[in-house]
């Protein structure tokens, strides 16, 4: 699925924070969407948690620093870390030139999934999510 040129995979879910979770039988892998990376532009620094490290779901778990900014990374579900991509550490770039698959940040094994994924969007929830976002941001059209 595509929504104004943001790939959204339909088999993954999502936070309006812009975190994406994938099932893997009892592990979930955790990264940023294609709509993150695209507005973050370069990344140049990943800050991972470590592996046996505890995440809530919607809590801050990490951060991703590009050049322009610093934006937190929050849990999409709570649950014990189990890896990290510690490919990112050296290549931070690979969250830009690939989210959903060499990008990917962390896994982790879920505490609530069933309870959990209720909050989390599906495919369509996110790309409806980005329109209502995105709604409201002037086009380069509009006057300030």
């Amino acid at each position: 699925m595509d929504f104004s040129g943001y790939q959204i995979p339909k088999e993954l879910l999502y936070t309006k924070e812009h975190e994406w979770a994938r099932v893997e039988g009892a592990i979930i892998r955790v990264g940023i969407t294609d709509y993150a990376a695209k507005s973050l532009n370069d990344v140049v620094y990943v800050t991972l948690p470590k592996p046996d490290e505890r995440v809530e779901q919607l809590k801050a778990m990490g951060s991703v620093e590009s050049i322009k900014a610093v934006s937190e990374l929050y849990s999409p579900l709570s649950g014990t870390v189990t890896a990290v991509n510690s490919e990112l550490l050296m290549h931070p770039e690979l969250v830009n030139k690939s989210p959903y698959s060499e990008g990917w940040i962390l896994e982790l094994k879920p505490e609530r999934l069933d309870t959990e994924r209720k909050v989390l969007l599906d495919a369509k929830g996110y790309a409806a999510h980005l329109a209502s976002i995105n709604k409201d941001q002037p086009t380069s059209s509009q006057s300030p």
